[in-house]
């Protein structure tokens, strides 16, 4: 693994990484927008280099809602790996289930095919996104709830994060005039950062 004194992301790279990510999260806003007949709105992506051990409090930040709903999903290509972790709160898990028109007493599986459905659409479209215009085909795992009515805390328990370091985007989608908002995480591995760095590079040249 590169030495963690390594891994630095300058100006430059981290204004091309959020420029990436805007093109890549309108790709996924629109799929989902498609599905659910709405606008979505998009607020500027937040990229970071950021310490493993400081993720909780990057994912408290952008959920310090209570009652958390997250699925996890690995990516990897020519060298690079990763994991998106899309939050829920459970008033959007209720709305969303409308506008799908799940109808009358979900249960619990029912509850949690809508999660990895909706992960499957957004993760799925980001991820596609970023690896088209960085010219990385990216094999992608099966998305998996990692919990239910928690805490950002307790999410991150669940959660395999043996990394020092990881570049972290971070992606907020929320449904205009709707209580339905997400927070996507994408997650680099840290040895992932200097082969991503050298193509973000080669696109600033």
């Amino acid at each position: 693994m590169t030495p963690t004194a390594t891994v630095t992301l300058n100006e430059a790279q981290c204004d091309c990484y959020q420029e990436i990510a805007n093109v890549a999260m309108g790709q996924a806003a629109d799929r989902l927008a498609r599905l659910l007949d709405v606008y979505v709105e998009l607020p500027i992506p937040r990229v970071n280099l950021i310490e493993a051990s400081d993720l909780h409090m990057a994912l408290q930040e952008a959920r310090n809602d209570e009652g958390l709903s997250a699925v996890c999903q690995g990516f990897i290509g020519s060298g690079i790996a990763g994991e998106a972790l899309l939050i829920f709160n459970d008033t959007s898990v209720q709305d969303l289930a409308a506008l799908l028109n799940y109808q009358g007493q979900r249960s619990p599986w029912t509850t949690e095919e809508l999660l990895l459905d909706v992960s499957s659409l957004l993760t799925g479209a980001c991820i596609n996104g970023i690896g088209d215009q960085l010219g990385i085909h990216f094999n992608q795992g099966l998305p998996e709830i990692i919990g239910r009515s928690r805490n950002a805390a307790e999410l991150l328990q669940s959660g395999p994060y043996p990394w020092h370091k990881t570049l972290a985007i971070e992606i907020h989608y929320s449904v205009e005039h709707m209580n339905i908002d997400c927070t996507l995480l994408l997650l680099f591995t840290e040895d992932s950062v200097p082969k991503l760095n050298k193509k973000i590079d080669f696109l600033l040249d």
